[in-house]
């Protein structure tokens, strides 16, 4: 994927037609631990891919960063046993674990880091990615353990980006076939990977801060959530890593066969709206947007009442996080007079382009109905996701509204992007982001409110959600995250009793 865009393919909703599983078939193995997830990566290279799926297997399980975010959201060291930052915010020095090692045994040493973060940060890399590290001018090794970063103007994100996928370390000998084959110092190895159905791991003969107590994992993918929690009944899976269908949870309540763990996410679920077209481009049409969809009956029908309602692209374990969900009412009369003073008494007609993914087609059902009520005919149009979503919403922005849902952490400052897909522009807010980046560390956190509160006001998007988290698992198996603070479906403390 392109600029700045991580969808949250792995959560849905409602089972809507039993279209049948796409993945392998159950291993009978105790070392294999079978993981049920929703959307498939359509390769393995994170360097040339914006795709969620990726970093859901890749991040922390097979690549390692100098640092990590742990499930509550912390920072902690992993590659890097220790960093310090100059007093200017300019320089940054990371000293690393001298024990680390790639999965081929070489040493990852200063050297190696620095060349995969140049690599990370050049034009042979994503603009999403390479764009986490723009305020970076050089990344020199010192020495085997030493790793010094130079910034050309304070970035208060930095810490964070390195812990995500900008930040992974590739080995720099074996890096010529990314897309099949990653190279990273992780405790897991990539075996196998089947396009649409299933990624195998194993794990790394070379792992060095603690052995993997599972030695197999396979990540299996199935296009239906009703033959996803089928499979898990069954025994063909162990775990489903994100139930798409709440409505099932009940048939899971049996302690000696199964543990359901329910957590948050960053996944903030948009409906996004084309800010540049003639109709949506007036601040009112929006607002009557907002003011006609009841978000707590489309999260009652979609997720069954669990989720947590937002008013900005701020979940609530961002330290700016305001409780703005509230802002725009749920109030069809005023909607109908706002669409009357902008010029459309007589109705509007709008396109409304959404994935095929199961929470985006429930959802669209709802607003649908929601806004025939105030005068607003809405042709609906699925598109196959990720490629043909991706070509004609994210990339051609060809379409008037879409429901997606944002995975990564501090994604608001996507909006500061005037040719993101939503294709916004508001001076003062991309300002206060830009401040709250480069300015001094104890004015970003109140910069980030403000901005998050522009966006609300000026009723960007339709802040539908944050989605749930729940994950259901056979009984006996442990150490699985319990929130998704991070991109990575993190497996290292997964357990299987009796092992």
């Amino acid at each position: 994927m392109r600029a700045g865009l991580r969808v949250a393919a792995a959560a849905c909703a409602l089972a809507l037609v039993l279209t049948g599983l796409v993945g392998c078939s159950r291993e009978d193995s105790s070392d294999t631990v079978v993981l049920g997830a929703t959307a498939a990566p359509p390769t393995l290279d994170l360097t040339a891919n914006n795709a969620a799926a990726i970093p859901q297997v890749l991040l922390y399980n097979v690549y390692e960063t100098l640092l990590r975010v742990d499930d509550d959201g912390n920072l902690k060291p992993l590659l890097a046993r220790s960093w310090s930052r100059s007093t200017d915010g300019l320089h940054y020095t990371f000293h690393l674990d001298d024990r680390a090692r790639f999965a081929s045994g070489a040493r990852v040493d200063a050297a190696a880091v620095a060349d995969s973060l140049n690599r990370m940060r050049s034009k042979d890399t994503i603009e999403v990615v390479s764009a986490q590290l723009a305020a970076v001018t050089a990344i020199t090794a010192r020495g085997d353990d030493t790793v010094d970063i130079t910034l050309k103007q304070r970035d208060n994100f930095l810490l964070y980006n390195l812990a995500g996928v900008a930040g992974i370390i590739i080995d720099p000998a074996h890096r010529t076939d990314l897309a099949r084959h990653p190279a990273g110092s992780g405790p897991y190895r990539v075996t196998g990977f089947s396009p649409g159905e299933s990624v195998d791991l194993e794990a790394s003969p070379a792992a060095w801060h603690e052995r993997p107590q599972v030695a197999r994992v396979r990540f299996s993918y199935y296009t239906d959530a009703t033959s996803q929690t089928a499979a898990l009944l069954s025994g063909d899976l162990d775990v489903i890593t994100d139930l798409t269908t709440p409505q099932a949870v009940s048939r899971f309540s049996d302690p000696k066969r199964f543990t359901v763990t329910r957590g948050t996410t960053n996944g903030e679920v948009v409906l996004g709206l084309n800010n540049s077209t003639r109709a949506l481009s007036d601040r009112r049409v929006r607002q009557a947007i907002l003011m006609a969809i009841d978000r707590r009956g489309l999260l009652d029908v979609v997720w069954n009442g669990q989720g947590t309602l937002i008013g900005s692209m701020v979940p609530p374990t961002d330290s700016w996080y305001t409780d703005l969900s509230k802002r725009w009412p749920y109030d069809p009369a005023a909607a109908r007079r706002l669409l009357a003073q902008a010029g459309y008494a007589d109705g509007l007609r709008l396109r409304l382009r959404v994935p095929s993914l199961p929470y985006a087609t429930a959802s669209t059902r709802v607003i649908t109905d929601m806004l025939k009520r105030i005068g607003i005919t809405v042709v609906t149009d699925e598109l196959e996701f990720p490629a043909r979503w991706l070509d004609v919403v994210y990339t051609r922005a060809d379409y008037d509204m879409t429901v997606v849902a944002h995975v990564e952490p501090h994604d608001i400052v996507n909006w500061a992007n005037p040719d993101y897909y939503w294709r916004y522009r508001n001076p003062t807010f991309t300002r206060l982001i830009g401040q709250a980046a480069s300015g001094p560390a104890d004015q970003s956190t109140a910069r980030m409110r403000q901005a998050s509160e522009i966006l609300a006001d000026d009723a960007a998007g339709d802040f539908l959600y944050l989605m749930p988290k729940i994950t259901v698992a056979k009984a006996g198996i442990t150490g699985l995250q319990r929130n998704a603070a991070s991109l990575s479906f993190d497996l290292t403390s997964l357990r299987r009793a009796g092992r």
